[in-house]
């Protein structure tokens, strides 16, 4: 099945919206089939050797750990 069953945001009682209605935003914001996770975080630029010889918090050069970006910010606050 390319959908996930379930989605589920915790957000440890600093959330602003529901739970249910991040939910809602993250399956509208964001691609959860295979395909669309590896397209989205560009898994397939071998950035495995970095991440294990230093981690990746804390670092200065540009930002290589596609997970880390912020871009759909905007779109979830208009939406939430």
């Amino acid at each position: 099945m390319a959908q996930p069953v379930s989605v589920m945001v915790f957000c440890h009682g600093t959330e602003k919206v529901s739970n249910g209605q991040l939910e809602k935003l993250v399956r509208k914001h964001f691609e959860l089939t295979p395909k669309g996770i590896l397209d989205t975080l560009i898994c397939a630029g071998r950035i495995y050797t970095p991440t294990a010889a230093y981690g990746h918090f804390g670092r200065t050069e540009p930002p290589i750990f596609t997970w880390e970006r912020t871009d759909k910010v905007k779109d979830l606050q208009k939406d939430a």
